[in-house]
């Protein structure tokens, strides 16, 4: 077990790592809640993205590492994984983690996805679990992971959809932007939550990447939990995009946003506990 590191001198990279690295214990904490929201859809990524026994498999934007962690489990002593991820901070937690399992075969690296500092053709298989919508190059990050793939090797990315199939999102954003004075941006923007959700888009840049056989598939994962203020606190310890926003305000201000936020999201809550939609795309392809 190692982490290794990347120098990164542009700012906007540079702003991005600093917000995931105020984060990422947050984050680390959270994780009995985010496994039970996205074991599902983790577990249908790596079947999509033909994980298997003996793999060596490259894990991008890795976080604090519970995919990473799924990832050892399947390919096993014989395989290899490398999780990389642009805030050291979080990354240490998913080095952390692993070590704990006793998953020798696991290494970290602090690298920029759309900078890699990996030889060519080094793997079987790349996947990349709720990170690629942050790139404000999804293009190439994804022309990265062609490079890095064994000709034949897959991919399988996990981002969020549309606004419309993730209200919980789109309510939490909004009413951020709004308290801070911000008029409400193209949702599609680069680098946000639901930049890649626009339909047939992620599509487009697979191909254009340079990969073949792309075929995305939509997957429901509702985040549920007892209450709505449980939500809401997950969201004030982990949500980087959201925290961003909140951060830059007056206490009282601040204070109101997080408040409307809940307000709004009560009308999830049923007699037997909290239940947010989302949906989230997962999309799969092959190097040629």
């Amino acid at each position: 077990m190692k982490v290794g590191s990347t120098v990164v001198s542009d700012p906007a990279t540079a702003a991005v790592r600093a917000q995931w690295n105020r984060t990422a214990k947050g984050w680390h904490d959270s994780g009995t809640v985010i496994r039970p929201w996205l074991h599902q859809a983790t577990q249908a990524m790596l079947g999509m993205a033909a994980v298997t026994a003996s793999s060596h498999v490259l894990d991008v934007a890795a976080g604090a590492g519970d995919q990473t962690l799924d990832i050892a489990e399947r390919v096993g002593p014989g395989g290899y994984v490398l999780a990389t991820d642009l805030s050291p901070d979080i990354l240490q937690f998913a080095a952390e983690r692993a070590a704990a399992a006793g998953h020798r075969h696991v290494e970290t690296r602090v690298s920029d996805g759309q900078k890699l500092q990996i030889e060519d053709a080094r793997f079987d298989v790349v996947v990349c679990r709720l990170g690629l919508m942050f790139f404000g190059d999804p293009l190439q990050g994804l022309r990265e992971m062609v490079r890095v793939l064994k000709p034949g090797g897959t991919v399988c990315t996990m981002v969020f959809g549309t606004p419309q199939a993730n209200p919980c999102v789109a309510t939490l954003m909004s009413t951020a932007l709004r308290h801070a004075g911000v008029p409400p941006p193209d949702p599609y923007q680069s680098g946000g939550l639901l930049s890649l959700g626009k339909p047939g888009l992620i599509d487009e840049l697979f191909k254009e990447a340079g990969f073949l056989e792309v075929a995305t598939t939509k997957v429901a994962a509702p985040f549920k939990l007892p209450t709505v203020k449980d939500y809401m606190n997950f969201v004030r310890t982990s949500a980087g995009p959201v925290i961003q926003i909140v951060k830059c305000m007056d206490p009282a201000t601040a204070e109101a946003a997080w408040a409307d936020m809940e307000n709004a999201l009560c009308r999830y809550q049923r007699p037997d506990g909290w239940e947010g939609p989302n949906e989230l795309l997962l999309t799969a392809a092959r190097r040629p």
